[in-house]
């Protein structure tokens, strides 16, 4: 029997929305992090295999002196990039907290949540990923991780600057082959029948090398289908390479971290896979002059027709770059279930109304986007001037200004580090097919942490918030131009009392001039010239608003979307 071709990867999610593009807490240093499963395994059932959040909260919070809205967060964010927990679960882990009543109540609720715990300890671990040492640079001669200089830019090949961590596969397998002595350590088990302490003469245990497919995936039939690295793994033909033990039912340390070294390579399905092999889609750009349309289209490309069919969350990528001065409306099954990345578009309008696994968001400007429900993560970073109205389970913003977000979210909103005039808002918008895909994609419309965002990382300051939240003098409803069929009539889980309220006293402002106009006993001329004035100063309002662009971007050639 041939020996299969064996290929691994590091999957991009965990990295990607995973790991919080700040410093870890100083706390969670590997020492720290290795001591957890040994603990956790003193607690039984409710440490191992799965740890629940109240044996978590007291590791977090008595033994590494972390605040308890650190501790939840790192849970969370956990649960919303681990694919094997279902949409249902994550509706019904919220549905439990939205009715609680009492702050009490929550707690105890929250307390008997729980994750995988080898997981969750690597998902710890790849906090590393922004930890910078300039010590270890220093003495290695090299760039510490990330190294970003090294991915493809989407424009022509080009080094990306740093902020741009979501083309880094090339970065994410580097750190993965620096640190797998490490990673291995965390998951390592004592040999009864050693005599040394050297962690390389103990082994991994099944769970281990389950818990390593959280994060290392592949295949062995290039590529045509998707396996976890633990059923590679024992596979007749490469057990021996693999160190498996058919008595002891684990892994020699040694032989497999040589397995890992030798086969370990790009992610085929990640963004720079999908720049160089994807398909170019044709989807309807409207809004700019002809000049602009011909000569400065935006590209969208996708690797969705490489992809294996059942292995499509967190490969399928779409990817929208230097979108400019126009608008693009999209709903269809190419998009659902996809990862975005929107890169460099500027001054357009972007509504993509289909559920959506994750979203990355980039040096983009002068923009609206407005998405359909995200299961796992919105990132938006290093953008100016940029409205995101979306259903999220979780979003994250670095490096960003004036950006406008209406957001709908179970999870407190991260603010990480380099952000400027952040300006929170309730969502405030539905398509007729909002409901359903809220349920595709797990997202509830309680509970709502949009006004409650975390801010994590060394440039926060008390006296000197970068965020704010909305003046309900300032908000609007946003309505989608488009007809899709469905059967949602409003913004889910209604509008807070005070916006609900703004908008109330603005309509009776509007009847009362409408009514004003109509008793004041204006002639036929005099009616027309005042219609005049006012359609000429919408007109100039439409102009120096931006808004002008907007309008004549919808005039698209299908009204309806597909």
């Amino acid at each position: 029997m041939s020996t299969p071709t064996v290929n691994l990867w590091v999957k991009a999610e965990p990295f990607t929305y995973g790991a919080l593009s700040v410093a870890p807490h100083p706390r969670l240093s590997f020492h720290n992090i290795k001591k957890i499963v040994p603990y956790a395994k003193t607690k039984s059932k409710a440490g191992y295999p799965r740890l629940n959040y109240s044996v978590w909260k007291h590791i977090a919070c008595n033994k590494l002196q972390l605040p308890e809205e650190l501790a939840w967060m790192y849970f969370t964010s956990f649960a919303s990039v681990n694919e094997a927990i279902a949409n249902t679960e994550h509706i019904e882990w919220d549905n439990k907290l939205a009715c609680c009543s009492k702050q009490t109540d929550a707690e105890h609720l929250k307390n008997s949540f729980n994750v995988p715990t080898l997981q969750f300890v690597l998902f710890l671990f790849v906090q590393h990923l922004h930890k910078i040492s300039l010590r270890a640079s220093l003495l290695s001669g090299s760039d510490e991780w990330p190294l970003r200089a090294r991915s493809p830019d989407l424009e022509c090949g080009r080094a990306t600057p740093t902020g741009a961590k979501s083309l880094d596969e090339h970065g994410h397998m580097t750190f993965i082959l620096n640190h797998l002595n490490e990673i291995m350590e965390l998951l390592v088990e004592s040999d009864p029948y050693s005599v040394s302490g050297d962690s390389t003469e103990q082994s991994l245990s099944m769970e281990a090398l389950q818990a390593l497919s959280f994060i290392i995936t592949g295949s062995t039939d290039r590529n045509k289908t998707i396996m976890p690295l633990h059923e590679i793994a024992l596979q007749q033909q490469v057990q021996q390479k693999t160190g498996f033990s058919k008595i002891s039912h684990s892994f020699s340390f040694r032989s497999l971290q040589s397995w890992l070294r030798s086969h370990i390579s790009q992610n085929p399905f990640g963004i720079s896979s999908c720049i160089q092999q994807g398909r170019r889609l044709s989807w309807p750009l409207a809004g700019a002059d002809k000049d602009v349309r011909e000569n400065k289209r935006g590209r969208i490309a996708t690797n969705a027709l490489y992809v294996p069919k059942d292995s499509l969350k967190g490969n399928k990528i779409i990817i929208l770059s230097q979108v400019g001065k126009q608008t693009v409306a999209r709903c269809s099954g190419t998009l659902e279930g996809s990862s975005v990345k929107i890169h460099r578009c500027h001054y357009s309008s972007i509504y993509l109304l289909s559920p959506l696994r994750s979203v990355s968001i980039e040096k983009c400007r002068h923009s609206t986007i407005i998405l359909g429900p995200v299961e796992s993560t919105v990132h938006i970073n290093n953008c100016e001037q940029v409205t995101v109205i979306a259903p999220t389970r979780r979003i994250s913003v670095s490096g960003s200004t004036l950006c406008v977000l209406h957001l709908l979210t179970p999870l407190r909103p991260l603010l990480l580090s380099g952000n400027e005039s952040i300006i929170l808002a309730p969502y405030h918008t539905h398509y007729a097919r909002l409901e359903e895909h809220m349920y595709k994609a797990g997202i509830s419309a309680q509970p709502n942490n949009w006004d409650k965002p975390l801010c994590i990382g060394p440039d926060h300051q008390d006296d000197a918030p970068v965020w704010e939240i909305m003046n309900p003098r300032e908000f609007y409803l946003f309505t989608v131009p488009f007809e899709i069929g469905g059967h949602t009539k409003c913004v889910p889980g209604g509008l807070p009392r005070d916006y609900q309220r703004a908008l109330l006293q603005r309509d009776r402002q509007i009847e009362t001039w409408q009514q004003m106009v109509k008793t004041s006993g204006l002639s036929k001329e005099q009616a027309k010239t005042f219609q005049g004035i006012v359609e000429q100063r919408f007109q100039e309002w439409l102009v120096d608003t931006g808004n002008k662009r907007q309008l004549d971007g919808l005039v698209v050639p299908i009204k309806k979307l597909p």
